[in-house]
């Protein structure tokens, strides 16, 4: 048996080496689709199934409080997670890959931003939305790890993280929205806080 914190040590080794990885260009752009989807008023769909879920859903929690208290100005995030009942009643009357798709034919208007996860990058469900959001005006945001799945061909915007490794991509997808939140409410650029 593995002693613990040689088992920890290893994991924060991984970690360190994944974050290497993480091409500069793609975080930076990932960043700026948020930070313009903001300022312009659209809305922001967050989406992923089982941890991805949790983070669509922790994603929204940070920006719509934080941004706005950091900022008065009003962040219009939704995700497609939160509402349970919602979400069975299209996998119970539709089928479970239309849970986000079915959602988004009801909300999205041109320019929304519709932000997917995806570990493996093959949720059907999530690249039925980002279909939908690509027909009909959405601008697509694809987090993937793994080999990147239909997702990183799919989506118009791509944050890869490649590891074939789900926890040490949720990580990166996690820490991914605590960059917007702090980017967002001004902490790196200076701007006033309430």
């Amino acid at each position: 048996m593995v002693r613990t914190e040689a088992f920890a040590s290893r994991y924060l080794e991984r970690l360190k080496q994944v974050i290497e990885t993480v091409d500069p260009a793609e975080l930076a752009t990932a960043v700026d689709l948020v930070e313009a989807a903001w300022l312009s008023g659209c809305q922001v769909f967050t989406l992923g199934n089982g941890g991805s879920a949790l983070t669509a859903i922790h994603y929204v929690n940070d920006w719509n409080k934080s941004v706005y208290l950091s900022t008065g100005h009003p962040f219009l995030g939704r995700s497609l997670c939160e509402n349970v009942g919602v979400v069975m009643a299209y996998a119970n009357d539709i089928s479970y890959a239309d849970v986000f798709v079915e959602q988004l034919k009801n909300l999205l208007r041109t320019g929304d931003l519709v932000l997917a996860i995806s570990g493996s990058g093959n949720s059907e469900n999530v690249i039925r939305a980002v279909d939908y959001a690509n027909a009909n005006g959405g601008v697509t945001l694809g987090l993937c790890g793994y080999r990147g799945g239909r997702l990183h061909t799919v989506a118009q915007h791509v944050l890869w993280i490649p590891v074939d490794d789900m926890q040490l991509s949720e990580d990166l997808h996690f820490v991914f929205g605590h960059i917007v939140m702090q980017k967002l409410c001004g902490y790196q650029t200076g701007l006033p806080r309430r």
